[in-house]
């Protein structure tokens, strides 16, 4: 979950190696370091805190044609200068930053202690650039791949060479590392955002794979030493997706592009000959639709929310049997893979280690899996082979906003096309394309509401915990609400079945215990609304966050939503929910985009 940046070439690379660290701070914000080889040896940089905090120290003057750098979440070690990467060898020749988690770090460092090898951090890391030191090889890149044999678990490497300038080796397992191409000069990151400002040529390293960058190009090859071919392949992100402007912060820049980004997801995907959904990406025949006997979606945090919704959405409209769970429990629980199955892996990034490593397991096991992510290039789409694209634009805050949204539409739509190869009739069908249609414009109504919405979040600034309840469609809403709350205010905040209430939590209810209730207008509102009235029956302040018209004065707070079809329900309810989490954290004054502990792409276990 770290971010990782090199250089190679003409120019100072220390601009470069910084600016590609800022763009990559939302990965990790504990530490910051730079590493440059200039005519005096390596020059270390590195501090506890964030990038901000490594210019105000950088030495004036500090120039070099290449260098490395890292922004740090901690797995291993607090956050301090001497935990910060990158890390060096004991002669200072070698350094290296690294992204993951060395699985047996403890064995490889007792190792290197027996051998008289002095260690100066507490990081897994460290090990490396000692290994790599140490190795007996003719070429950095060897001494790497002896390095790299030695190691368990995951990782993504770049290795700056005192010895051996102009040259730079990377790698990964785990941990996404992609090439940027330029002009007579080589890019290195964890992510293409540290690279759209200086090239749109980029190519994706897979597992088990090294590169050797100049600045006149690359070669690659596998962990066995065998050469691999790679060909550039062209981005067309803009810069300018991964910068402010005039916005507060990015995850605020990211909630006000919500209707784009659902009419971005829409486009092109609703077929109104047949009132069904055009996903070609899937690459199924009706008929092998027709075959699929079950659906099991998987994901993690939001995702997973966004998946429990998709379930209901499946279950509803296309009488197939649908769950979601967790993928980082589900290959650890000897799954059984049944090929009648449809697996649905969901991440924002296309990278998040435990949903890989459910794909892995589900095709190592003969399951049929897709991927459903927003980053075309990624981990999940490319060992997917198939899948949707979320078309979401680029995410930066670690609170998912328009990427939950856009699964919600992209589970949406893959229920319409497998309820119209089975039993949803086209009157159904034309329903809900209507109610897609419909939903950019929705969408565009709630985020008008901003103030009135910001008006009630204000009220509960200083309560210390918050309920969250819903029923059935509400359910997944009322957790993502939930996560939302505690991830950027740091408000405990728990979500509950509103059935399963008096079944043990409303002993918490008192008048300092405020409840979020989500109220759809389905079926079952008769019943939400004896749950509010059983909760003010006991003193607690209830907010609704509703699409129903609530009798009068049965809330102590309603935000009221447009209504959607009854099955796009749970993705206008869950548009207050980030605008109300989002002003209840600045009234706190809350770093929004850096939440403490946290970091967006999870690449770690």
């Amino acid at each position: 979950m770290c971010g990782i940046v090199g250089y190679v070439g003409a120019r100072d690379s220390v601009p470069l190696l910084v600016e590609g660290l800022h763009r990559l701070e939302y990965r990790g914000y504990d530490s910051a370091g730079i590493a440059v080889l200039d005519d005096a040896g390596l020059q270390v940089v590195k501090t506890a805190g964030r990038v901000a905090d490594l210019r105000r120290i950088m030495p004036a003057g500090l120039a070099a044609t290449s260098g490395i750098a890292h922004t740090r979440w901690a797995t291993h070690g607090e956050p301090s200068d001497r935990n910060a990467h990158p890390h060096l060898d004991e002669k200072r020749r070698i350094a290296v930053v690294h992204n993951g988690v060395l699985e047996n770090f403890d064995q490889l460092r007792a190792q290197l202690t027996d051998d008289g090898v002095r260690l100066s951090s507490d990081t897994d890391s460290e090990v490396l650039a000692h290994l790599i030191a140490r190795a007996e090889a003719p070429t950095l890149e060897d001494a790497v791949r002896a390095a790299l044999r030695q190691v368990e678990g995951t990782y993504g490497i770049i290795v700056l060479d005192a010895d051996r300038p102009g040259e730079l080796v990377a790698a990964r397992r785990g941990s996404p590392i992609v090439l940027g191409v330029g002009d007579r000069e080589m890019l290195v990151a964890s992510d293409i955002a540290a690279l759209v400002r200086f090239t749109q040529q980029v190519i994706y390293l897979d597992d088990d794979e090294l590169a050797t960058v100049t600045a006149d190009g690359y070669r690659t090859s596998t962990l066995d030493a065998q050469t691999t071919t790679k060909s550039p392949t062209a981005i067309d992100v803009p810069s300018a997706e991964y910068e402010l402007g005039e916005h507060p912060d990015f995850m605020y820049k990211e909630m006000l592009d919500q209707r784009d980004a659902v009419d971005r997801c829409l486009r092109g995907r609703l077929d109104r000959r047949f009132m069904s959904a055009r996903l070609d990406g899937i690459g199924l025949s009706p008929r092998e639709y027709q075959q699929i006997r079950r659906v099991k979606l998987l994901g993690c945090g939001s995702a997973y929310y966004a998946a429990q919704v998709g379930a209901g959405m499946i279950e509803e409209l296309a009488r197939i049997p649908a769950d979601a769970e967790p993928a980082s429990e589900f290959r650890y629980r000897n799954p059984v893979v049944d090929p009648d199955t449809l697996y649905v892996a969901i991440s924002q990034s296309g990278e998040t280690l435990d949903t890989l490593g459910a794909v892995h397991e589900l095709k190592r096991k003969g399951g049929r899996v897709i991927g459903l992510v927003n980053v075309v290039s990624s981990s999940i789409a490319r060992e997917c082979g198939s899948g949707i694209f979320l078309h979401a634009g680029s995410e930066v805050s670690v609170a998912a906003t328009k990427s939950f949204t856009n699964m919600g539409v992209t589970l949406a739509l893959l229920a319409l096309e497998l309820g119209r190869v089975r039993d949803l009739s086209i009157t159904q069908g034309r329903r809900l394309v209507e109610g897609l249609d419909a939903l950019p414009a929705l969408v565009g109504e709630i985020l008008g509401a901003e103030q009135r919405i910001a008006a009630v979040a204000a009220r509960y600034a200083n309560v210390a915990n918050m309920f969250f309840i819903g029923r059935v469609r509400g359910w997944p809403v009322a957790r993502e609400g939930a996560q939302k709350l505690k991830e950027i205010s740091y408000v405990h905040a728990e979500a509950y079945q509103a059935s399963e209430l008096k079944h043990g939590p409303l002993a918490l209810i008192n008048p300092q215990m405020p409840t979020v209730a989500i109220v759809p207008d389905d079926e079952l509102l008769a019943k939400n609304i004896s749950t509010i009235e059983e909760i003010k029956a006991r003193g607690g302040p209830v907010i609704a966050v509703t699409d129903a018209d609530l009798p009068a004065g049965l809330a102590t707070d309603v935000i009221q939503v447009p209504r959607a079809h009854p099955d796009l329900a749970p993705i206008t309810l869950s548009l207050p929910l980030q605008l109300f989490a989002y002003h209840l954290a600045k009234s706190l004054g809350r770093d929004i985009d850096r939440p403490r502990n946290l970091a967006k792409s999870v690449t770690v276990e």
